[in-house]
């Protein structure tokens, strides 16, 4: 190798380098810069990332996916042979009908089902307008209304829309016994950059997420039923007992025994958020039966759950055509049943108790 000096400058210039090593030392150098810029991008990630409300819930278990796939595949089997008898009619009118709908369906599968209820009873196709006016998840149960008309739909929503519909729910639960007879519970609520509804902390609502949609606030109260198979006494207003408020600012601590228990609670939301129950149950320390997603427990004293155990039990509002009050129940599962015979019979029935709401308002 002959060293050549450089025109101009004081440094020599080295000549006769191999090409391979030249196209080594590139490759070396590029290598080091795509290093340099990934360390970069990644950090950039997390400081976006950490710009971000952080969720106080968390993520489904992994055990989740796979019993939702096979869940999922199961209701989809039993939805497409689903079908409706005048027996699951909880209220009907001109303008609505209401059915109790089972656990494991998915609720398009009962509008169809409604559809050709009501297509064999007139003997022809005149209902072209039917509208699902509340959504349940698929394994939840309980009352499902339909409208008649796109007109009665959109004022019917915009009921639900302004909280104007007093919505009542059944949870089995199985977690940490409560202290407490009555909750309310304040929180935010939203999608995780994993894409699973997550509790956030009531101050967050209005803060963005990744991916571009925002924390909304949420709000159920609750009250237990029955713990462990015992009616729990509801405390008189002389006993000076007070309902009992969580505002979510960080993570659960756990208000309750040690010991795990059956509890039954009764869910009121004021909010209409995707799984709301659900969610203030397992952050509560009380997660649904069954709600493997929110860390319900799958089995339980030797069974195997296939679904969560929530059931809608009743729904009030101002009928949008007459402007009445209407107040319709459905029969209580028989999950509840058993831990409920105790209980308040005008406001809860099995399958086999008549219902006073329902009888009140049926036409």
């Amino acid at each position: 190798m002959t060293i050549m000096p450089l025109v101009g400058a004081r440094c020599p210039l080295l000549v006769g380098i191999s090409k391979p090593l030249l196209q080594f030392s590139s490759m070396a150098a590029e290598a080091h810069g795509s290093r340099n810029s990934s360390e970069i991008q990644s950090e950039d990630v997390r400081r976006s990332l950490a710009n971000y409300p952080v969720p106080l819930s968390p993520p489904p278990p992994l055990i989740s996916k796979d019993v939702e796939l096979n869940r999922a595949l199961t209701a989809s089997s039993k939805s497409a042979l689903f079908s409706l008898s005048r027996e699951d009619v909880l209220f009907e009118d001109e303008w609505l009908i209401a059915v109790n709908k089972p656990q494991g369906i998915y609720c398009e599968s009962v509008l169809s089902a409604v559809r050709n209820l009501l297509d064999a009873d007139r003997g022809d196709q005149t209902n072209p307008e039917l509208h699902l006016s509340n959504r349940l998840d698929r394994d939840t149960s309980g009352v499902t209304i339909v409208t008649k008309s796109h007109k009665v739909a959109a004022k019917l929503v915009k009921a639900f829309t302004d909280h104007n519909v007093k919505k009542t729910y059944i949870a089995f639960c199985v977690g940490a016994l409560p202290k407490w007879t009555n909750m309310v519970i304040k929180s935010g609520h939203g999608r995780s950059r994993h894409g699973a509804w997550r509790v956030y902390a009531l101050s967050d609502a209005g803060r963005a997420l990744p991916g571009g949609s925002c924390i909304r606030d949420m709000e159920t109260s609750f009250e237990v039923v029955s713990v462990n198979g015992r009616e729990r006494t509801r405390p008189s207003p002389a006993s000076g007992e007070s309902v009992e408020r969580i505002v979510v600012e960080g993570s659960a601590e756990v208000a309750g025994e040690v010991e795990n228990g059956e509890v039954v609670v009764r869910a009121h939301p004021r909010s209409g958020r995707t799984h709301q129950i659900r969610l203030h149950c397992q952050y509560l320390g009380i997660p649904i039966r069954g709600d493997v997603k929110y860390d319900g427990v799958y089995k339980w004293n030797g069974k195997i759950y296939d679904g969560h155990e929530l059931h809608a039990e009743s729904l009030s509002f101002e009928h949008p055509v007459t402007g009445r009050p209407v107040s319709i129940c459905a029969p209580l599962p028989l999950w509840a049943c058993a831990d409920i015979l105790n209980c308040e019979r005008e406001n809860l029935r099995c399958s086999t108790l008549p219902c006073l709401l329902c009888l009140n308002t049926k036409m």
